[in-house]
């Protein structure tokens, strides 16, 4: 009896554990929506949010990229710089995003020092209801993304970016965000991929921000 009691109460710790965490927050940017609404002509679409997503990550959890240097295939931007991907702004008027030329794009976070990644929030444009092709988000210790690389979201439902067909479901561009889950996976840069959208065929980006440890 006695032996089953201590098995009994380890095995709620080893549970209590394993819950242990804290829900992720971050500040919303206000509500902006600009010019005449358009179709999204895109399948198996995500409906528009209501409210901000939620996700449990472990406790310590803390905003890793905030000012970290930007890089990108397209080194010179149509509108904005790259760096404001990091600066923690994510209002969604004019001189708050980047525009990148079209076609399958990337841009790629350097976090200076592997990290256990818990989460990924990402925001394209919001100032309009759209939605981006092709988004892929992908976490490796190389930088140039050719060994150790981790896909953690991929919407390319036909693979026509070439980089493989996800099974993760397109959504539609809101001031909530894309909040992805990023399991504790380990890695110093993180990229992420697009190629265009619903509106027009250049890629945006206001503000993405990644969670972990440092250290890791």
């Amino acid at each position: 009896m006695k032996t089953t009691s201590i098995l009994s109460a380890l095995l709620v710790g080893l549970a209590s554990a394993a819950l242990a965490g804290t829900t992720l927050t971050t500040e919303i940017p206000p509500e902006l929506i600009e010019g005449t609404p358009q179709a999204i002509p895109v399948p198996n679409l995500v409906p528009a949010p209501k409210k901000a997503p939620t996700l449990s990550v472990p406790d310590g959890t803390v905003l890793l990229s905030k000012g970290k240097p930007v890089t990108g295939s397209d080194d010179f931007p149509i509108i904005g710089e790259l760096d404001y991907i990091t600066d923690g702004d994510k209002l969604g008027g004019e001189g708050y995003f980047v525009e990148i030329m079209d076609g399958p794009q990337w841009v790629q976070i350097d976090l200076e020092a592997t990290a256990e990644i818990a989460a990924i929030w990402v925001w394209h444009f919001h100032s309009q209801a759209r939605a981006y092709h092709d988004v892929v988000v992908q976490v490796s210790d190389d930088e140039s993304f050719v060994d150790g690389v981790k896909t953690l979201y991929n919407n390319d439902y036909d693979n026509s970016a070439g980089m493989g067909k996800g099974n993760d479901r397109p959504y539609v561009e809101t001031r909530f965000g894309l909040l992805i889950d990023a399991k504790k996976t380990k890695g110093r840069y993180v990229r992420l991929t697009s190629a265009g959208n619903t509106a027009n065929d250049m890629n945006h980006y206001i503000e993405v921000e990644v969670y972990g440890k440092a250290g890791g």
